[in-house]
């Protein structure tokens, strides 16, 4: 794990969504760091609360979401205090988002090049006393480079294009593209390959990852695809059910995952040397957030290792500890 001091620090975090059929409680004591240019990847079922988190980050959660407790921590700003003009100016210069799907977070009525440049305006990036390779463009100049930068083709003639006229994996760029034209400190990725081919998300993650560390770049990566996540992170955050239960070394993880949750995980995710004989779904389903009698340790009903303990209290997960877990009855440390 990296010995700097975290870019994103996120400590004993919780939030609840108010609803007519009651309150769900979809984050609980959750904790996270980041570091500058490192790449961790939120994982996890879908339904575990990685968006949600990533939204509440931004401050772009829906009206009925509120935080019960904890805090976010991002370059010494705390973002559950900073009021709306602070964190405006924050999305997308110094924290931006990959959405899921691009077709839907694209405008569908305006040219793509003109999409980049609407951010670059907004967050009034002057080319005076700028270096590298955007130093002393316009505003034109600099989405076409943008969009060089990311891989597309002929990008003076594309900043003129719609989204429906260009492929998803194209739309996908142009994502990554706007998201990254403030050269942003932290970049959060949603899901960035959903709906796009194999070869495709393998070229868009590559993509990423190498923007990431060519510009030091700190990087969460939300997925619920073990081999993506295995492939392009430095780290790994596992989530289940609202809750942080592991966190490791990409490496280290596989090779010794100790949270009985993490090990299903990746019985049930095919690899190379797997057979559909040998694949293991997770027992059972996410449990109901809005259950008054939820336990302490949402996973104990569907553990195997489970005892009275885990109903009645959950350990904390040291988000700086190497390699950190979430229970009561971990697999023992290797080594």
């Amino acid at each position: 794990m990296s010995e700097q001091p975290p870019l994103l620090e996120v400590k004993d975090f919780s939030l609840e969504f108010r609803t007519r059929s009651g309150t769900v409680r979809a984050l609980q004591h959750v904790n996270l760091r980041i570091a500058k240019g490192e790449i961790v990847g939120l994982v996890g079922e879908s339904g575990s609360g990685k968006s949600v988190l990533s939204y509440a980050l931004l401050g772009i959660s829906d009206a009925a979401a509120e935080v019960t407790g904890g805090s976010a921590t991002f370059g010494g700003i705390d973002l559950l205090q900073a009021d709306e003009q602070t964190l405006s100016n924050l999305r997308g210069r110094e924290i931006s988002m990959i959405f899921q799907s691009p077709r839907t977070a694209l405008n569908p009525i305006r040219p793509v090049g003109l999409q980049i440049e609407d951010v670059l305006r907004r967050h009034a990036i002057a080319a005076r006393g700028r270096t590298g390779p955007d130093a002393g463009l316009g505003l034109r100049e600099r989405a076409v480079q943008a969009l060089r930068e990311v891989a597309i083709a002929d990008p003076e003639r594309r900043c003129h294009a719609y989204p429906f006229e260009l492929s998803g994996g194209m739309c996908q760029r142009v994502m990554i593209a706007i998201a990254l034209a403030c050269r942003p400190a932290l970049l959060i990725a949603d899901e960035p390959t959903t709906g796009l081919d194999v070869t495709t998300q393998a070229a868009v993650m590559d993509l990423v990852t190498g923007l990431a560390r060519e510009r030091q770049m700190a990087t969460l990566f939300i997925t619920h695809d073990l081999g993506l996540a295995a492939d392009h992170c430095d780290r790994i955050v596992v989530m289940h059910a609202g809750h942080a239960v592991e966190s490791a070394p990409t490496r280290e993880l596989f090779a010794a995952p100790r949270h009985p949750y993490t090990r299903r995980l990746m019985s049930s995710t095919p690899h190379r040397d797997s057979t559909l004989a040998s694949l293991q779904p997770v027992p059972g389903a996410l449990p109901d957030l809005r259950r008054p009698d939820l336990p302490a340790c949402r996973y104990s009903e569907r553990c195997e290792r489970a005892g009275d303990e885990c109903r009645a209290s959950l350990p904390a997960l040291d988000a700086a500890a190497a390699h950190a877990v979430a229970c009561w009855h971990p697999e023992p440390a290797h080594g």
